[in-house]
C-alpha cells in the first residue's frame, strides 16, 4: 500500500455503522446478525469444529473402559447326551493408551484446534459480511424511499403546470399542443412515482430478508440519507492482516495444513501402545464377585509399518500438496484483502466529486426550470424549453440521491475491508486441550511445489 494513505493512526474497530447515528439502521443490524440463518449455519460449523478438536485432543488420553461379558456353549452327541457349558467375566479396568512418542496425536490434535479457531475466524467474518449487506440494503430502502419522495413532489409540480398550461390554452392564451405536452409529462411523472414505489417495496424486502423477517415490505427507516461519516484511520498493511477475519482463517487452515503433514510425516514411524486389565472371571454368575476367581494384565506392544502399499507415503504427499493449497489460499486472501482497501480509498474521492458535481447540477438545474417556466408564462421561451428544464431536474435531483447512497455504500466497503465490527464477540481463543499445541513447527512450502 502507498505511504500515503497507511498511517500509525487509530483504524477502525468497533461497530462503525453507529457513525452513521440511525437508530433504526443499528436495530436492522442487530437483528440481521442475531436472527441471519447463514450465521447460524456459521455457529453450527465452529460448534462442529469445537467438538472434533476435542475428539482429536482426547485421542492422547488413555481410554479406560469396564464391561460384563457372558457365554453359553452346548456339546454332545453319541451315548452321553449333550452338555452345556457357562462361562462369565466381568473387567472392572480395561485401559489402553497410544504412547505418542512422536507427537503424531499431538500433531493432530493442533491441526483440529488451528480448524477450529479457523472456524472462530469464519464466523467474525460471516457477521461482518451479514452487518455490511444489512447496512448496504438499509441505505438502499432509504435511497428508494427519497427517491419516491422526488417523484410525489415531481408529480406535484408537473400536475400544478398541467393545469396552468391548460388553462392558458382554454382561453387562447396558450398552444394547445402545449396543453397535451404538460398532460403528458404529467402522466410520465406518475407512471416514475409507480416505478419508485416498485422499487421500495424490492428493496424492503431484501432488507427483511437479511434480517429472516417476513417480507411484507413494511420496514421503518430514515426518511432521507445520513451523512458522510468521516474517514476512519487506515492503519499499516500488518495491522489489516491482523484484523482481518478472512486472512486470518487462512492463516489457521494453513497452521491446520502444516499440522497435518508432521502428524502424516509421523505416521511412518513405530506405534507404541500399551493396554492393561483387571477383572473376574467364572462358571457362575453369583461368584464373579468372589476375589478367588480375579485375574489382571499388562501388555505392550511396539508396531511398525512395513508395507501397505504405498498408503502412508502418499498420504504425506496429499498432505504437503494440501499445505501448499492452504499457503497460496493465504497469500491470495492477503492480497485481495489488500486490493480491497486500496479498490474502495481509489473509488472514495472519485465518488465524491461525482456526488458533489451532480449535487450541483441538481441545484442549477432547479433554478434553471423556474426561470424558463416564469419565462413561458410571460410569452419569452416555448413550453418545449420548460419541459426540458424539467426533464433535467427530475433527472439530476434523482442522480444526486443516486450519489450520495453511492458514498454512503463506499465507507461501508471500506469499513468491511478493514476488517471492522464484532472484535468482541468472536475472540479468537484456543481450546483449554491444546494449550502448547502452537508450538509444534509447520515445515514451510517447498521452493521446488511453489514454481
Amino acid at each position: 500500500m502507498p505511504e500515503s494513505r497507511l498511517t500509525q493512526g487509530d483504524v477502525v474497530k468497533g461497530n462503525w455503522w453507529t457513525a452513521f447515528n440511525d437508530a433504526n439502521l443499528n436495530r436492522a443490524i442487530s437483528q440481521a446478525v442475531g436472527n441471519n440463518y447463514q450465521i447460524a449455519q456459521s455457529r453450527a460449523q465452529l460448534a462442529q469444529a469445537k467438538a472434533q478438536a476435542l475428539i482429536a485432543s482426547a485421542s492422547r488420553l488413555p481410554a479406560v473402559g469396564a464391561g460384563l461379558q457372558a457365554d453359553r456353549t452346548r456339546q454332545g452327541g453319541g451315548d452321553n447326551g449333550f452338555s452345556t457349558n457357562e462361562s462369565y467375566g466381568l473387567n472392572l479396568l480395561n485401559v489402553s493408551w497410544e504412547v505418542d512418542l512422536w507427537n503424531r496425536l499431538k500433531a493432530q490434535s493442533a491441526a483440529a484446534n488451528a480448524s477450529y479457531l479457523a472456524s472462530n475466524e469464519a464466523l467474525r467474518a460471516v457477521r461482518q459480511a451479514v452487518a455490511a449487506q444489512t447496512a448496504k440494503a438499509y441505505l438502499a430502502v432509504v435511497e428508494s424511499r427519497q427517491q419516491l419522495g422526488l417523484s410525489q413532489r415531481t408529480l406535484q409540480v408537473m400536475t400544478e403546470t398541467a393545469r396552468q398550461v391548460g388553462n392558458r390554452a382554454d382561453v387562447g392564451i396558450g398552444s394547445p399542443g402545449d396543453k397535451y405536452l404538460s398532460q403528458s409529462n404529467r402522466d410520465s411523472a406518475k407512471a416514475g412515482l409507480a416505478g419508485h414505489q416498485e422499487a421500495l417495496d424490492r428493496a424492503s424486502r431484501q432488507l427483511q430478508l437479511l434480517m429472516s423477517a417476513y417480507p411484507d415490505a413494511k420496514v421503518t427507516t430514515a426518511d432521507t440519507l445520513p451523512r458522510l461519516p468521516a474517514l476512519p484511520g487506515i492503519g499499516i498493511p500488518a495491522s489489516l492482516l491482523a484484523r482481518r477475519p478472512d486472512v486470518l482463517a487462512a492463516e489457521r487452515q494453513l497452521q491446520a495444513a502444516g499440522f497435518n503433514m508432521l502428524a502424516a510425516r509421523r505416521a511412518l514411524l513405530p506405534g507404541i501402545s500399551l493396554t492393561t486389565g483387571l477383572g473376574t472371571a467364572s462358571t457362575e454368575l453369583k461368584n464373579l464377585l468372589d476375589g478367588d476367581f480375579s485375574f489382571w494384565r499388562l501388555g505392550g506392544s511396539l508396531l511398525q509399518p512395513v508395507f501397505q502399499g504405498g498408503t502412508l507415503r502418499a498420504n504425506v504427499l496429499l498432505n504437503e500438496a494440501r499445505q501448499q493449497e492452504a499457503a497460496n489460499a493465504y497469500a491470495q486472501v492477503a492480497l485481495t484483502a489488500f486490493s480491497e482497501v486500496e479498490s474502495a480509498l481509489a473509488a472514495r474521492s472519485t465518488i465524491n466529486n461525482r456526488q458533489s458535481a451532480l449535487c450541483s447540477a441538481a441545484n442549477a438545474a432547479k433554478s434553471a426550470e423556474q426561470i424558463s417556466f416564469n419565462r413561458y408564462r410571460q410569452g419569452i421561451e416555448p413550453y418545449l424549453t420548460v419541459l426540458e428544464s424539467q426533464r433535467r431536474t427530475l433527472d439530476a435531483a434523482s442522480a444526486c440521491i443516486s450519489a450520495q447512497r453511492a458514498a454512503l455504500d463506499n465507507y461501508v466497503a471500506l469499513q468491511l475491508a478493514l476488517g471492522g465490527g464484532f472484535e468482541a464477540l468472536a475472540a479468537s481463543a484456543p481450546l483449554p486441550q491444546a494449550a502448547g499445541q502452537e508450538r509444534l513447527p509447520v515445515a514451510p512450502p517447498r521452493k521446488d511445489q511453489a514454481q
